[in-house]
């Protein structure tokens, strides 16, 4: 699965990223080599969190794309 992250340059110093497909997904870093190895870390954090407040007649399911 390929994820598509935006890096942006910050005003302070250094860059900071966001992944658009996953609300509330950020992360920062000194070098643009830093903010990947974190995207790759937040983003499997991200994908690894359980949906809360389901009823007992909702479904989780896991997709590969």
């Amino acid at each position: 699965m390929k994820i598509k992250a935006i890096i942006h340059t910050a005003e302070e110093g250094g860059y900071w990223a966001e992944v658009p497909i996953f609300h509330g997904c950020y992360t920062q870093g000194e070098t643009i080599e830093e903010v990947l190895e974190n995207l790759k870390e937040v983003i499997s954090l991200y994908a690894e969190d359980e949906p809360e407040n389901l009823s007992s007649s909702d479904r989780v399911v896991e997709l590969s794309v």
